[in-house]
């Protein structure tokens, strides 16, 4: 790394306003995980100041639940913003770009080499691609047709998850193991790679060593999914184990550009994932990344094997004891701190603070909402206790991605809402009268933010209570809910690869229709109406 350039990352970054900002993993965003709504929007002229975000009518949240990126991952570090900004200020050539930076992350990491992309998914997809088409312009330029080409990538069952979209894209076909008789078995002429999802699994029976042993006898290489881990150098532990290749997200603990993503292992797939990439003319070129992350995410490595951890965590324990010092204050209200798993993502302690909902006057999920709600913001890692029937309350602070005085911020805020709860309704009564009749089959339509869908619903009530079958375009699965008076709630999900997709139907019966909104967590709302089927040929209507 040429000394000016490290040089100019010493320099004050001037104007740049703190905070950070929200999911949850399996998927809702934050507004609808804890109550909230989406707010619309003024347009207004943009402030570059502290206010940019409130000058277009969006309000900045205190980060208490970890690196998700619905609110934006984890806050860059200083020396990233001016590495970033730096690399604004001049124009290079981007495969010399790429080639420099290879060679330096080779050098901090111990391996053969490495690569930025534009996140983590995108390291995936570049790596499919090379293991497909290598540095082949003629296959490349045909992807994703993948006639006369390999197609298939072998996954572990604890692999399969909505990650491998990144894969799939390429019109790859998964093939799905559940122990090593089909792993041995799943390898053929169209095996282009195998992929395995770091965590829990990726050390037992069907773990790294195990599949990486299978895969390099027939010259298939093997990526793991590492997106959340901290990052391990000279050794790399999934490489240790036999991967060709793993990838990071680069805006998670390493706390590089939101946007940008680490590719690291054997030289020659991670130079075909780059060609594969932008700035060549391949199927990854729409997942393009620049030369502010490319420098970005490279000094955000440097900085990793120079960061003290150790007083990292020092510091987030202290954090969380202020922060339970103060909520204690609280007759009732307890507090315990959980230490992670051995597993290498989102490695953070947790602050769980309780209390009985019944006698403090406030349950959980409500303090959630208000702390997300109000002013300053926070996000929880956590919120469970709801009336009536749930009082036993729990909310949960992560200190991952907190910043210095939010503690006190934090503090400050639960113990108000603690020990001077405001006045709560009761949630309303369920409407009185005889449930409406909701037996049989309905014609579900469904009205997306952009198109629509046609479903089926088939209704089995016993009184108050609904269960049945929610049939999809392409899957079915169970529903369970309730009726009261033509008050309508029920609940589904349907499978999808590697994932479900979750509904939550609430509506009206009028007229002999059903209508309403369907929530779909991170995907939004829906409004939705129902019919009930009729029978062709004269038989009885459903």
């Amino acid at each position: 790394m040429p000394q000016a350039f490290w040089a100019k990352l010493k320099e004050p970054w001037a104007g740049y306003s703190r905070r950070d900002l929200f999911r949850q993993g399996g998927l809702l965003a934050a507004a609808q995980a804890f109550g909230g709504s989406v707010r619309q929007a003024i347009a207004a002229p943009l402030d570059l100041g502290a206010d940019m975000y409130r000058s277009i009518g969006v309000r900045p949240v205190i980060n208490a639940r970890g690196t998700f990126t619905i609110i934006t991952g984890s806050q860059t570090l200083p020396e990233v913003k001016r590495a970033m900004d730096q690399a604004s200020r001049s124009f290079v050539n981007m495969d010399e770009l790429m080639d420099g930076v290879s060679r330096r992350l080779a050098e901090l990491t111990g391996a053969e080499w490495g690569i930025v992309t534009a996140g983590c998914c995108a390291a995936i997809t570049h790596f499919t691609a090379s293991a497909i088409a290598g540095g082949n312009p003629e296959r490349m330029q045909r992807l994703p047709n993948l006639a006369g080409l390999k197609s298939e990538a072998i996954l572990p069952a604890y692999s399969h998850n909505v990650y491998d979209h990144a894969i799939r894209m390429l019109g790859v076909k998964l093939v799905i193991v559940h122990d090593k008789a089909e792993l041995e078995a799943a390898f053929n002429e169209r095996t282009a790679m195998a992929y395995i999802l770091g965590g829990p699994g990726d050390d037992g029976p069907l773990g790294t060593r195990v599949v990486a042993e299978a895969a390099r006898r027939r010259n298939v290489p093997v990526l793991v999914d590492a997106a959340a881990e901290i990052l391990t150098v000279k050794p790399n532990v999934h490489l240790e184990r036999g991967a060709h290749a793993v990838a990071y997200s680069g805006g998670k603990c390493i706390r590089g550009p939101q946007a940008a993503g680490l590719l690291l292992g054997e030289k020659s797939l991670l130079q075909g994932a780059w060609v594969n990439s932008a700035p060549h003319h391949a199927f990854g070129r729409s997942v393009k990344v620049g030369k502010e992350e490319i420098m970005g995410m490279l000094a955000a490595v440097e900085m990793w094997v120079k960061r003290d951890h150790k007083a990292e965590w020092a510091q987030w324990e202290a954090w969380l004891d202020h922060i339970a010092t103060s909520v204690k204050r609280v007759d009732g209200v307890t507090t315990k701190i959980n230490q992670p798993s051995p597993d290498l993502s989102n490695r953070t302690p947790e602050l769980l603070i309780q209390w009985d909902g019944g006698k403090l006057g406030i349950t959980g999920q409500e303090v959630g909402k208000m702390v997300l709600d109000t002013d300053p913001r926070i996000v929880v890692a956590r919120a469970a206790g709801a009336r009536p029937g749930s009082m036993a309350s729990t909310v949960g602070i992560v200190p991952y991605q907190m910043m210095a005085g939010d503690e006190k911020v934090i503090a400050d805020r639960l113990y108000a809402l603690l020990s001077k709860p405001p006045k709560i309704e009761e949630p309303p009564a369920p409407p009185s009268g005889q449930p409406a009749a909701l037996n049989g089959q309905w014609d579900l339509r469904l009205d997306f933010v952009h198109g629509s869908a046609n479903h089926t619903l088939v209704l089995e009530q016993d009184g108050a209570k609904l269960v049945g079958t929610h049939q999809g375009e392409f899957a079915s699965g169970e529903l369970s809910g309730t009726v009261a008076a033509n008050t309508v709630r029920f609940q589904s999900s349907l499978p999808t690869d590697g994932t479900r997709v979750a509904f939550q139907f609430s509506g009206t019966a009028e007229g002999g229709k059903l209508s309403g909104t369907v929530a779909l967590g991170e995907y939004g709302e829906a409004r939705w109406t129902a019919e009930k089927h009729q029978y062709r040929g004269g038989g009885r209507r459903g």
